[in-house]
């Protein structure tokens, strides 16, 4: 199943000037995919993409490999999310952070169809899992250079990499699905929730969004699959769907995780 976003800004490419933004094939939501695309990118093979089938029941959660360093929340762009997501937005100024101080790197997302690929990013270039980024990789080289721009010129970083493309578009034709065209509209969603390295709290990352959102703090044991961190982040967006008449369900997760022998 491929997912899409709902309009994103219109980049500044620095090699184009301004146009209209760039637009990707859709990722498909497959662990199989993702973790394709992160290991030609650079991260280590130690860490791969897993399915998580139930967060409520624990024989199933207990398949699941840990600790887990993301999550990844696809979901509908219904009416019920859009409203809480203006509401909380107007309330926000535009996040303007840079540098290694930054409690977690945020990327804006100017490319269209990619939330998936910044879902990504938010997960391998956060918390614990930033330490399996092979040194010398693309993956590494682009971090180094995302940490100290501030988020516009961080954007026009990626919008502006070959090598992110390329990797893109190789995984993003592996799914099980024929893969849609780049500027079609899809109304799926990817959300990232990282673990904070240097003060413990659980983040949640959208590209879409003014910046990276503190969803509060967790204990050093606790990872992303942890009940805490799962009332905190996940629950709520279906707490919201299931209370509202026009809220959607179709949720689906995957988390980034020591790769299971």
């Amino acid at each position: 199943m491929a997912t899409g976003d709902a309009q994103v800004p219109q980049s500044q490419s620095k090699e184009g000037g301004s146009s209209a933004a760039k637009a990707f094939i859709p990722l498909e939501n497959n662990p199989e995919v993702m973790t394709t695309l992160v290991h030609n990118l650079g991260l280590s093979s130690s860490l791969s993409f897993h399915d998580v089938f139930s967060i409520d029941d624990p024989e199933l959660l207990a398949f699941v490999s840990r600790p887990a360093y993301a999550l990844l929340l696809v979901f509908p762009c219904s009416e019920t999310y859009e409203k809480f997501r203006r509401e909380e937005d107007a309330e926000r100024s535009e996040y303007d952070g840079a540098g290694d101080e930054e409690p977690v790197v945020w990327y804006k997302q100017t490319i269209k169809n990619a939330c998936g690929l910044i879902g990504l990013l938010h997960g391998v270039s956060n918390g614990e899992a930033r330490d399996f980024i092979e040194p010398s990789s693309d993956l590494s080289a682009l971090l180094t250079s995302a940490i100290p721009l501030r988020p516009t010129p961080r954007a026009d970083l990626l919008y502006n990499s070959r090598a992110l493309e390329s990797a893109h578009q190789s995984a993003a034709v592996l799914g099980d699905t024929v893969a849609p065209p780049a500027d079609e509209k899809l109304d799926l969603h990817y959300v990232c929730f990282v673990k904070s390295k240097s003060d413990n709290h659980l983040w949640e990352l959208d590209g879409r969004r003014k910046g990276p959102l503190d969803r509060g703090e967790l204990k050093p044991e606790e990872d992303v699959l942890s009940e805490r961190a799962l009332d905190m982040g996940v629950r709520k967006f279906l707490r919201r769907e299931t209370e509202s008449e026009e809220g959607e369900l179709r949720f689906s997760l995957v988390v980034l995780a020591p790769t299971m022998e």
